[in-house]
């Protein structure tokens, strides 16, 4: 009998049986958090009430966020907003928003996840939590509904795949250009329903808002979720979060069973770039140099951390967005703004001429109503998808790069490679 995936070992800690879960196996288990956001058609509360439910599980463990629609710009979206207040109110959940900022990077700030949680949320990018030794599923609201009535979920446990990063990451190679290179490498379906456990020497060179931008991206390549180890790095940034829960230390063991082992040498990487119309359309960057842009977007629940800021910073610092270019930046939270105005990076991007988004989901999908492309524009985003009509035009044509290639290619006014980078940034 082989040892445990760091999967197979939290999703055992909360089997409802007596015995150890493995891959393939179906389990019935706790959830230690679940979220839901104003993008959802129909809500959770919708589905938790048609099947006679009165009072959810535990309060405590759930909580709404208005994000997706963050400044609220049509009575549609204002009268989910309402309902998610009326449930919240009615439930004693805490509600979040609008203007707070994105679920994953609001709930990590409030000390909200750690090491061996279970979070189920009704988007995709719940396996962002992965950074934090934890387990996040995207899942359905029916799926969230059922959860809010038990406080359980059932989950086949999936079959893992070992990412191992080797190496010191070189200038201007970001944990974005990870991500991507994972994408290139496991194609768009290529870890369907498989976690991505990551492991090797690369990670120490990682910070906590780094791990959350690969974390964040594994979903694109069809995986169930992904997850980093317990580390100095990550006990810190719990700390300085105030992390409610205990400090579990999730690791693998040295024979855990993987269905697949990829090596990535950092040190040889460089930046990647998302090619229109598809995530795992991923090239070097330096190919793309010199393709005109007609518009740049930072932020997003991929990039818009305060690290990623600081390096956009460094970039636009004295330096003006090209004439023919708009250049759009939201901070991923409230907290991360006020971080950003504290070290005089807003000023900076006010200087530099960007324009600047309500924190939240702003400049991720058209239906923020924020940053939405003209016909034919070219669109570089640091954001994590680039499929058609993802900002809310058909016509317009996305690339996906890291923050400090988005920063630089909307002060040159086309794609371009920036010359000078720090080895820190998310």
């Amino acid at each position: 009998m082989s040892g445990k995936t760091m999967v197979e070992k939290i999703l055992s800690s909360k089997s409802n049986t007596t015995s150890d879960v493995n891959q393939g196996d179906l389990a019935i288990v706790d959830v230690d958090l679940m979220v839901c956001h104003d993008a959802n058609r129909p809500q959770a509360s919708d589905i938790f009430k048609e099947m006679g439910g009165e009072k959810v599980y535990d309060p405590d463990k759930v909580k709404l966020v208005i994000d997706h629609a963050p400044s609220v710009p049509n009575s549609a979206a204002s009268s989910v907003h309402s309902k998610m207040r009326d449930f919240a109110s009615e439930q004693g959940a805490e509600l979040i928003g609008p203007g707070e900022g994105i679920c994953h990077q609001i709930l990590a700030e409030k000390g909200e996840v750690g090491p061996g949680d279970l979070v189920l949320g009704t988007d995709s990018h719940t396996c962002t939590n992965g950074a934090f030794n934890a387990i996040g599923v995207g899942v359905g609201t029916s799926d969230l509904a059922a959860a809010l009535f038990t406080g359980k979920i059932w989950v086949k446990v999936p079959e893992s795949f070992q990412i191992e990063l080797k190496g010191s990451f070189p200038e201007n190679v970001y944990p974005k250009d990870v991500a991507l290179e994972v994408i290139r490498i496991l194609k768009a379906d290529g870890a369907t329903y498989k976690a991505l456990e990551f492991t090797g020497e690369g990670i120490k060179e990682i910070s906590v808002a780094g791990r959350m931008t690969i974390s964040n991206m594994a979903v694109e390549a069809g995986a169930k979720t992904a997850i980093f180890p317990f580390d100095s790095e990550l006990e810190e940034f719990l700390k300085a979060s105030a992390y409610k829960g205990d400090m579990t230390k999730v690791f693998p063991d040295e024979d855990a069973y993987y269905e697949r082992k990829i090596v990535i040498n950092v040190s040889k990487l460089r930046p990647r770039i998302a090619l229109p119309d598809q995530v795992e359309n991923i090239t070097d960057g330096h190919r793309t140099e010199g393709l005109l842009i007609q518009q740049a977007v930072i932020g997003t629940c991929t990039n818009g951390r305060l690290e990623d800021l600081r390096e956009v910073a460094k970039i636009l610092k004295n330096q003006k967005v090209a004439p023919d270019v708009r250049l759009f930046i939201t901070p991923a939270s409230r907290e991360t703004y006020i971080q950003a105005l504290e070290e005089g990076i807003i000023e900076t991007f006010i200087k530099a001429g960007a324009i600047l988004g309500v924190p939240g989901c702003s400049g991720c999908s058209g239906g923020a109503h924020f940053a939405i492309p003209s016909d034919g524009d070219n669109v570089i985003t640091a954001a994590n998808r680039n499929f058609v009509g993802r900002l809310g035009n058909k016509k317009a044509h996305i690339y996906l790069a890291s923050p400090a290639v988005v920063a630089q290619s909307a002060v040159s006014g086309y794609i371009k490679i920036p010359e000078e980078g720090g080895k820190s940034a998310s």
